[in-house]
């Protein structure tokens, strides 16, 4: 990726910062191998366990496979992405890569504020709990591939002034979304009631975890009872309203663990936590091992904090 005209370092020694002049970056995996290979990161630490370390990128990233299989960590979990499956990273989220070298496929790059507010909204961009894969069969498959491929031939010309150039980009990158977007499946049977309810106890948790864990303080300030929370939580999520708390409460710390620096303390009282061992004390219960051995796992260059 080009970052005021030079290739930008990678922030995590292999992918780069999306955006450049025009605000997106499309470009085969076996690019992104090469600047692996470039940036020291040998091939044999790109496998699924040992890709580098984890990142947390400030962009949008998404990937579709042509031949092979191509494992990808998001947010702690393993996706495998084929020639059928679309995977889509979002600002924020940590991932890792697999073992690059076991398939082909093109990855698309691009900042939050590169497409036009219309098209942001229509795609949900902003939603932090947008979907994360895809699986497309039948014809929609071929459509979505040829999108790709003018956004891909598009992006190789050069020629073009920056301005027009961006803004072909920018409408083309609109139309593969939209067409990706479109195949989502529908919510399902959920009640009215509930989904609305579910819908503004998420988003309220999503706005208020680092200073409140209970849920009397999200019905206190949403108006229902703790009971139509649960109730709500349990028909959306599957998990108690309590449970969908702590889940988000544990899902920051192990990305903060995973791609930051700050010490196990710092992330403790970011969290809410007033004392270090209370934290560790609700992370061990809820993710299995202590916060410095979860960061072991995916701080590969350094020890752990």
């Amino acid at each position: 990726m080009v970052k005021n005209g030079h290739e930008a370092i990678p922030e995590i020694q292999y992918v780069p910062p999306a955006a450049g002049a025009v605000g997106v970056e499309v470009m085969p995996i076996a690019e992104l191998r090469r600047r692996l290979h470039h940036h020291g990161v040998p091939e044999g630490a790109q496998d699924a366990e040992g890709a580098g370390r984890a990142q947390r990128p400030d962009f949008h990233l998404l990937l579709t496979v042509e031949q092979g299989l191509l494992w990808h960590m998001i947010d702690f979990a393993d996706y495998a992405v084929t020639d059928s499956t679309w995977l889509w990273v979002r600002p924020g989220q940590v991932q890792r890569f697999g073992d690059l070298s076991a398939a082909t496929g093109t990855l698309v790059l691009f900042q939050p504020d590169f497409l036009d507010p219309a098209t942001a909204t229509d795609v949900r961009l902003d939603d932090p709990f947008g979907r994360t894969l895809w699986q497309i069969t039948g014809e929609d498959a071929p459509a979505l591939h040829r999108a790709l491929d003018h956004l891909a031939h598009e992006y190789g010309t050069t020629h073009l002034p920056t301005p027009t150039r961006s803004a072909i980009l920018q409408r083309l990158l609109a139309v593969l979304l939209l067409r990706l977007t479109h195949l989502s499946a529908p919510v399902g049977t959920l009640p009215t009631e509930h989904a609305e309810t579910f819908q503004r106890f998420r988003a309220a948790v999503e706005t208020g975890f680092t200073q409140a864990r209970d849920v009397g303080h999200y019905a206190r300030v949403l108006g229902y009872s703790p009971r139509t929370l649960t109730r709500a939580a349990l028909a959306a999520a599957g998990v108690g309203a309590k449970e969908f708390i702590d889940r988000r409460v544990v899902l920051e710390a192990k990305r903060l663990l995973a791609h930051g620096e700050e010490p196990v303390a710092g992330i403790g009282a970011r969290l809410g936590f007033l004392d270090t061992s209370n934290f560790v004390k609700y992370f061990v219960q809820r993710a299995g091992a202590t916060p410095a051995a979860f960061r072991s796992r995916y701080r590969t260059a350094r020890a752990a904090g």
